[in-house]
């Protein structure tokens, strides 16, 4: 099970809540999930991730040129998730792992999408809304992520998200860094 978060900041990337960045290097473990545990939910796990983006623009009074750069991070909210402990095990934090690997597979989608959009001046409501669309996919396939995958308990329909997500992160490699520069 998950909990989605999607936060919107413009021009500036402020945080006050910790949070951790997607890398492929570095995995989550049970001590990430500092939130406290809710045990009047069916969930035994939840990961709170969600797509943070910035980006500042210029344009030219004489031109309809528009120049920018963006900044997007698929982000883990360690305060936010939680686990019962009595509850868990290695397969159920594999599962919250595919979590926020799908969050990254969507920031990626995100600057793609950017990336191959010609903006007006009104860059800002253009981003916010890719930024919308992006977000009601990434929702979406977490909702059919864990129907499938039974929230970890059917092996077979873990093992075939597991695979579809690492396909889809590698077609879009080329996207996995996060500050673009366009003209």
């Amino acid at each position: 099970m998950y909990k989605l978060i999607g936060i919107l900041c413009l021009f500036l990337l402020v945080q006050e809540e910790e949070t951790i960045n997607w890398t492929q290097s570095q995995k989550l473990h049970w001590g990430n999930f500092e939130g406290a545990p809710d045990y009047d939910s069916d969930a035994v796990a939840i990961t709170a991730s969600g797509i943070t983006y910035g980006f500042k623009s210029k344009s030219y009074s004489n031109s309809d040129k528009v120049e920018y750069s963006t900044n997007v991070i698929a982000q883990f909210y360690p305060e936010q998730s939680w686990y019962l402990k009595e509850r868990v095990n290695d397969t159920v934090l594999g599962h919250e792992q595919l979590h926020f690997d799908i969050t990254e597979l969507h920031a990626r989608k995100f600057r793609k999408r950017i990336k191959n959009s010609k903006f007006t001046k009104n860059i800002q409501e253009e981003i916010s809304k890719i930024y919308q669309e992006v977000n009601k996919e990434l929702r979406d396939m977490q909702n059919a992520y864990d129907e499938v995958s039974d929230y970890s308990r059917d092996y077979e329909g873990q093992i075939k998200w597991q695979k579809f997500v690492a396909e889809e992160l590698e077609k879009l490699s080329e996207y996995k860094q996060s500050n673009k520069k366009n003209d």
